[in-house]
């Protein structure tokens, strides 16, 4: 199938739905999850910097989504979490898709 013709959640699948790819939502999501139980119920004396891990797993993605007001920037995290999934998603299905040379003698 040529990709001009592929839909979008078949492009979804092809490059997001691999070990590789969901491995790394998976690990987003438990700094995340790590993020949230720091903020709501570990008492500090002073600021947590833990928020900043959420924005390190997910960059450079999330960093252009810094400097907007609110609760703007944790989208950046989403975003930046699901662009590189799909780059990550696309370098594995290149590393995995290449026909394997074979070094030795063949059987022929």
């Amino acid at each position: 199938m040529d990709a001009s013709t592929r839909s979008l959640g078949t492009a979804f699948r092809h490059y997001v739905l691999n070990p590789l790819a969901l491995g790394y939502l998976a690990f987003v999501a438990a700094v995340v999850a790590w993020v949230a139980v720091d903020a709501l119920f570990v008492a500090h004396e002073d600021a947590s910097l833990v928020g900043v891990w959420a924005f390190a797993v997910t960059a450079p993605t999330s960093l252009w989504f810094t400097s907007l007001s609110g609760p703007l920037p944790w989208a950046g995290v989403a975003v930046g979490a699901f662009v590189q999934a799909v780059w990550l998603g696309a370098a594995y299905r290149w590393i995995t898709g290449r026909p394997r040379r074979r070094f030795g003698t063949s059987n022929a």
